[in-house]
């Protein structure tokens, strides 16, 4: 028996990093990249390396070069938490499994570290697979849960539930992280919106600025911490965009979030210390015409266009800056 399961990567229309703050977001997944696990009955447990774990180069200028696309760590660990956790979600509820050897392989094609929520998409493909394997059922907003548990119990990675849930139900998403909710059943409430209500959206990313998203979330959960006023001033503002953002989508007049997705961005650069390739990026697809923000922590970015002269525009002057631009597949 072999199971293949994927996941793919987010982008975040608007409301991030609210996400961590009990406040709100709209995210969405895409196809254009993916990662996929691979699981099949073995005679014993076995996690098998890829890409990104390898330990022997050429030399050491390899190495580097590795390290600087991957960071330090790669995907194993990613599998051992995913592992880890479902079986103690199993565990804590009771939840019988068959003693069963079986191997793990896993490959992405998600640029990392970029805010395109590449390692969960990993641990989702994972969950999907041990789920199938076992015959196990958990539903997704407590699925999302798990997922999430697996990167900041397990590995003490900070990160936020918009990314797990939106690849778990792999759909756009409109989501309130509620506290009340988050803090007494465990997860928001979350809403499903038809992908045509999306306007013309894009997708533009540049390698060399990928790093990790507990490089950002680690400072904003220190300032919102210690009830820093600007802090707590613009988590209050991305739930508001989100909401009229939703508001609009709902009503067919996606075309018209453009100025609520500058306005994002424009936020997190009076709250955050940003570097000067990230905003060069949104500066280079604003003066294209088109909106731009954050799809993530850094290193990628979203915003609408009007017309194909518009993304043309903007492919060419991000392509001028070394960044590629993609439309997004739903």
């Amino acid at each position: 028996m072999i199971i293949t399961q994927r996941a793919y990567p987010r982008a975040a229309l608007i409301g991030n990093p609210s996400d961590g703050y009990f406040g709100k977001t709209i995210a969405f997944t895409f196809r254009n990249f993916c990662a996929e696990v691979r699981l099949f009955e073995t005679p014993e447990f076995e996690i098998q390396a890829g890409e990104r774990d390898r330990s022997r180069y050429g030399n050491v200028e390899e190495m580097i070069a590795q390290i600087n696309r991957f960071g330090y760590y790669g995907g194993v660990r990613l599998l051992q938490a995913a592992v880890k956790r479902f079986h103690d979600h199993c565990r804590q509820h009771a939840i019988p499994l068959e003693p069963r050897g079986f191997t793990l392989r896993y490959t992405t094609s998600i640029p990392p570290h970029l805010g395109l929520a590449g390692s969960s998409a990993i641990i989702t493909a994972c969950f999907r697979a041990l789920l199938e394997f076992f015959g196990v059922t958990v539903e997704k907003p407590v699925l999302a849960n798990l997922i999430l548990e697996s990167e900041t119990r397990e590995l003490g990675i900070p990160a936020g539930l918009q990314d797990r849930v939106a690849q778990v139900y792999d759909c756009p998403m409109f989501m309130d992280f509620d506290r009340q909710l988050i803090e007494t059943r465990g997860y928001g409430n979350y809403l499903p919106l038809p992908p045509h209500t999306l306007p013309r959206l894009y997708v533009a990313y540049r390698t060399e600025l990928a790093e990790g998203s507990e490089v950002l979330h680690s400072n904003l959960r220190y300032r919102y911490n210690q009830g820093d006023k600007d802090v707590l001033d613009a988590i209050r503002e991305w739930a508001d965009l989100t909401v009229r953002a939703r508001d609009l989508l709902l009503a067919g007049r996606g075309a018209e979030l453009g100025p609520l997705l500058n306005r994002n961005f424009d936020l997190r650069r009076q709250v955050c210390q940003l570097s000067a390739g990230n905003i060069e990026m949104v500066e280079t697809a604003r003066a294209a015409g088109a909106s731009a923000k954050f799809t993530g922590s850094g290193g990628a970015i979203i915003g609408t266009y009007t017309d194909e002269a518009v993304f043309e525009a903007l492919a060419a002057g991000l392509g001028r800056i070394g960044v590629h631009a993609v439309k997004p597949v739903l």
